[in-house]
């Protein structure tokens, strides 16, 4: 999903029979709304503070249209899943949102709540009849390599490195201040091999809760000296059995 600037977030009900707007609204449902939306925003990764991004309120129900969005990658990458109807890879403080707004519009049958931005990709409404929910799912500790795009890293408050992996994902990687700290090799916007410890899906294959243990050397070119090096090591090994093929069959053999 491209990352875009600006959301805007909708609250639709009525209430003495008259629609909320800007000119009506009771003080207790607006404290609400208020508080879920800067939730939403935040996430529990906090990579988003919601003091830095402006806010105005317009006509049309109750919009509150946020801006300063663009680096906020869990959140469009998070909006993306949700799209699907599913909380599936999604931050579970915005779960938590989610489904506070879908059980209040089953108690209130005019209420919902509409997510839109200025990319048609993003068209989220929680209502009556909608039904977003949680799948059966099982994670595992994991320690793996990944490759992508250095996009941006440290942080005033939580150090991470942010990327862009190989099939376009925006991946937020925690780390500490002192492995960023003393990296000497400029990495920014190009593409680093990583080794982090995470929590990987074993039914999707996605990770969650990723930490950099370390950059590792990254190097993407074939090398013919050292692909003809290890060539050398393996037939040197193999020097000693005149027929590999027979060799393993033997061995299967006698394991079997």
């Amino acid at each position: 999903m491209k990352l875009a600037n600006e959301l805007h977030f909708v609250f639709r009900d009525r209430v003495n029979n008259i629609d909320v707007g800007p000119k009506h609204v009771p003080l207790n449902l607006l404290g609400e709304f208020q508080k879920d939306v800067s939730d939403f925003l935040r996430g529990s990764s906090r990579d988003l503070d919601p003091a830095q991004v402006s806010v105005s309120i317009e006509d049309g129900s109750l919009r509150l249209v946020t801006a300063g969005l663009s680096t906020a990658t869990t959140l469009w990458s998070d909006l993306q899943a949700l799209q699907k109807k599913s909380f599936e890879q999604v931050d579970p403080l915005r779960v938590a949102v989610i489904e506070r707004w879908q059980a209040a519009s089953r108690q209130h049958s005019d209420r919902a709540y509409l997510v839109n931005g200025s990319e048609a990709s993003v068209r989220l409404e929680i209502n009556a009849s909608t039904s977003f929910a949680k799948t059966d799912e099982t994670w595992v500790a994991v320690e793996k390599y990944i490759r992508g795009k250095v996009l941006s890293w440290g942080g005033k408050h939580k150090a991470s490195v942010q990327i862009e992996m190989e099939d376009g994902t925006p991946l937020r990687i925690e780390a500490s201040r002192t492995l960023l700290g003393n990296e000497e090799t400029n990495r920014l916007y190009k593409t680093a091999l990583l080794h982090i410890r995470a929590e990987e899906n074993l039914l999707t294959g996605a990770i969650r809760n990723p930490r950099l243990l370390a950059f590792e050397p990254h190097r993407p070119a074939f090398d013919e000296a050292e692909f003809q090096e290890m060539v050398n090591k393996g037939t040197a090994a193999w020097a000693d059995v005149p027929n590999a093929t027979e060799w393993l069959e033997n061995l299967r053999s006698r394991l079997s």
